[in-house]
């Protein structure tokens, strides 16, 4: 594109557009990609860490629901309605 310029009424200058290209918006394509990339290998080792943490975190709460579900089903259903009430009553309590 050529570098012609427009004065406005208040003496800004602006860029006139002489020529439109097809290619553009494949060259802006390939710049973003290439921008997202840069950003993604910059913060890789940052991304290790959180990954380990959100891992660590999600196996860990995945297990104590699953040894939840298993002492329900071990309580049996009576049994898992005391154990209710009695958390509710201390919990009340707290209160």
């Amino acid at each position: 594109m050529s570098d012609e310029y427009i004065e406005d009424k208040d003496g800004k200058k602006i860029r006139k557009l002489v020529e439109l290209k097809t290619s553009t918006a494949k060259e802006y394509e390939q710049i973003m990609l290439d921008r997202v990339e840069e950003f993604k290998n910059k913060n890789a080792e940052k991304s290790i860490f959180n990954n380990f943490i959100q891992n660590t975190l999600v196996t860990g709460v995945g297990t104590l629901l699953n040894l939840k579900v298993k002492v329900d089903e071990a309580l049996g259903e009576d049994n898992l309605k005391k154990v209710h009430e009695a958390v509710d009553k201390i919990l009340l309590l707290g209160l």
